[in-house]
C-alpha cells in the first residue's frame, strides 16, 4: 500500500511510500485516515512516527496527474463538503476529500515528523498538522508552492504562524519559495536537523522517550495543551487543573484523590 502502516511494540509508522517523491493519490489519503483512526483507538499504541519512504522526498504533496472524480455542478461539490458522500460511499475511495477527514481528525496521541529530502505542499500541511515534534536531514526542504498556481489556502489551514513567525510564514506562502534545513530549524519548523542515515533512529529514539511515559498522562497533555491554545490564560488554568485531577481519581482511585483535593487540617477524631 502507498501508505504503509506498522505497528512494533508501542509505536506506530506511518509510510508515505508511492515512488521517488511519494506524492498523494486520493486513495491514500483514506489509507492514511483508517490508519490514524487505528492508532487512536489502539490501547496499546502510545506514540507515532510520520515519515516518507527513500531519502529524497518526505512528500512532494499532492499528485495532480492523479485521477479524480469529478463532480457535475458546483453545488453538488457545495454538498459533498457539506454532507460528505465519500462517507456514505465508502467504496469509493478516490477523492481528495479524504484529506479534509485527516485534517479534522481529533488526536490524543503524539506524533513524530521524520523528514528527508522534499516536504511540500500537502506533506507540508500533514506534517504542520500531524506531527508534534519534527527531525530533518541535512538535505529536508520545505515548502508550499501552490499559490503558484493559484491555490491558496494552507496557511489558514494549517495556521502557519502558530508554527513559525509571522515575516516567515508570509514569506513561505507568498513567495512559493521552498527553505531549506537550516532556516526550518532557525524558525522552529523543525526541532532538530541530523544526518540522512540518522533521521530514523533519532526519531524512534524520541519515541521510546515519550513511550516509557503512563499513556494517560501524555494524553491529558496533548489534551491540555491544544485545549489552552484557543482559551484565555485563566481558563486554560482551570482546563488544566480539571484534567490533572481527574487524571488522578484515574490513576490514585478515591483515597489518593481525596488526600490530593484536601485542603484544611485532617480531623483525626
Amino acid at each position: 500500500m502507498p501508505v504503509e502502516y506498522r505497528k512494533n511494540g508501542h509505536v506506530a509508522t506511518f509510510t508515505i511510500a508511492n515512488g521517488s517523491v511519494n506524492p498523494f493519490t486520493p486513495a491514500m489519503h483514506r489509507q492514511l485516515y483508517e490508519a490514524l483512526v487505528d492508532f487512536e483507538s489502539d490501547p496499546d499504541l502510545r506514540v507515532g512516527i510520520l515519515t516518507g519512504a527513500g531519502e529524497r522526498a518526505f512528500s512532494a504533496g499532492d499528485d495532480i496527474k492523479s485521477p479524480n472524480l469529478e463532480f457535475e455542478s458546483p453545488l453538488e461539490e457545495l454538498l459533498d463538503e457539506l454532507v460528505p458522500s465519500h462517507r456514505v460511499h465508502a467504496s469509493q475511495p478516490e477523492r481528495y476529500a479524504w484529506a479534509h477527514e485527516v485534517e479534522r481528525l481529533e488526536r490524543h496521541k503524539p506524533i513524530i515528523g521524520a523528514v528527508n529530502g522534499w516536504c511540500l505542499g500537502q506533506g507540508m500541511v500533514y506534517l504542520l498538522l500531524l506531527t508534534e515534534i519534527r527531525i530533518a536531514s541535512h538535505d529536508a526542504r520545505f515548502g508550499f508552492p501552490e499559490v503558484a498556481y493559484g491555490m491558496g489556502g494552507a496557511g489558514g489551514a494549517t495556521r502557519l504562524g502558530r508554527h513559525i513567525p509571522h515575516v516567515w510564514a508570509m514569506w513561505m506562502l507568498l513567495t512559493g519559495e521552498p527553505i531549506d534545513a537550516t532556516e526550518a530549524l532557525r524558525i522552529n519548523l523543525v526541532n532538530k536537523v541530523v544526518f540522512v542515515a540518522d533521521v530514523a533512529a533519532e526519531a524512534e529514539a524520541i519515541a521510546a522517550l515519550i513511550a516509557r511515559h503512563p499513556p494517560l498522562g501524555v494524553q491529558i497533555e496533548m489534551e491540555s495543551y491544544s485545549r489552552g491554545m484557543d482559551l484565555s490564560r485563566l481558563d486554560a488554568l482551570r482546563v488544566a487543573l480539571d484534567l490533572y485531577r481527574v487524571q488522578r481519581l484515574a490513576i490514585g482511585g478515591d483515597e489518593i484523590v481525596d488526600s490530593f483535593l484536601y485542603s484544611g487540617p485532617k480531623d483525626d477524631t
